[in-house]
């Protein structure tokens, strides 16, 4: 069976599958990037070269707008999570308590749960507390950004934690004693010792959640209120085919400033991996 699997058959086999997988998913990228310079309508054959939709939509202050609240989202959302996704991977990993089970069951049941369910459920919490704020102090919380975030922070708290806790089972915990050992405090050696190894997981699980949050559409529908986010914009905007082009061009915009930061962000954790092979902090 193992000759088989590594014959030159197989070989060019298993190498056209994947050259057809990489043409599968990435073939419709590239129309839509070419599409976004297409002086015309999304449709062959392509009229001309133009730079237009990438003028409208710079000087759009809707999808500007919304943007920039779902980069506010990302950010704000993902650095909750990944401190949180911290916390949660030492005490899973490092510490006994009653009902570790059920905790971990329910840090992880986001992966299980359809998107959809949070978001009326996270609608229906809020417009709760709101109905009983407004009885008891007049006062209310409301629909909007603050609302997403807590959403996207709930459903990226998992894949955080499955990013960080790899990397913290491999870290031994006698680095930690041994500082202690020096003389540092508990809190100096979690930052000078634990938190540089631990540097890489935690930039990947930020771009993960980042990632998640900003493309998040379901739970943003429900709770943005007014305030619509990038996913939750454009799908209303599919609606108008005059739209489309200048949406092609929103997209590009943001696949390559997305691929721009995982190549960096990817450099700078193989550099920080390589730094931290022999498990050495920095001093």
């Amino acid at each position: 069976m193992t000759e088989v699997a590594t014959s030159p058959g197989a070989r060019r086999s298993l190498g056209l599958f994947f050259g057809l997988l990489v043409l599968f998913l990435y073939a419709p990228i590239v129309i839509l990037a070419v599409f976004s310079f297409n002086d015309g309508d999304v449709s062959f054959p392509l009229a001309g070269f133009t730079l237009d939709w990438y003028r409208r939509f710079f000087t759009n202050p809707e999808i500007l707008r919304s943007l920039e609240r779902s980069a506010i989202v990302a950010t704000v959302s993902s650095a909750i999570a990944v401190c949180l996704g911290i916390a949660a991977s030492f005490a899973l990993l490092r510490r006994r308590f009653f009902g570790k089970s059920g905790v971990s069951a329910l840090i992880f049941s986001p992966l299980v749960v359809p998107y959809v369910v949070f978001g009326i459920a996270l609608l229906v919490i809020f417009t709760a507390v709101d109905t009983f704020l407004t009885e008891t102090t007049g006062s209310y919380i409301g629909l909007g950004l603050h609302a997403v975030v807590i959403g996207h922070v709930v459903v990226s708290l998992p894949y955080t934690v499955l990013t960080t806790m790899p990397l913290l089972e491999r870290l031994s915990v006698d680095l930690e004693e041994a500082a202690k050992d020096l003389g540092a405090s508990p809190s100096q050696a979690f930052r000078r010792v634990t938190l540089p190894l631990l540097m890489p997981a935690l930039v990947s699980s930020f771009l993960v959640a980042f990632t998640l949050s900003f493309d998040e559409f379901a739970i943003a529908s429900f709770l943005a209120g007014e305030s619509p986010t990038w996913p939750v914009y454009l799908f209303a905007q599919l609606r108008v085919p005059s739209q489309l082009p200048q949406l092609l061009a929103v997209s590009s915009v943001v696949l390559a400033v997305s691929v721009a930061v995982v190549v960096a962000a990817e450099i700078g954790r193989s550099a920080a991996e390589r730094r931290y092979a022999t498990g050495s902090a920095p001093s």
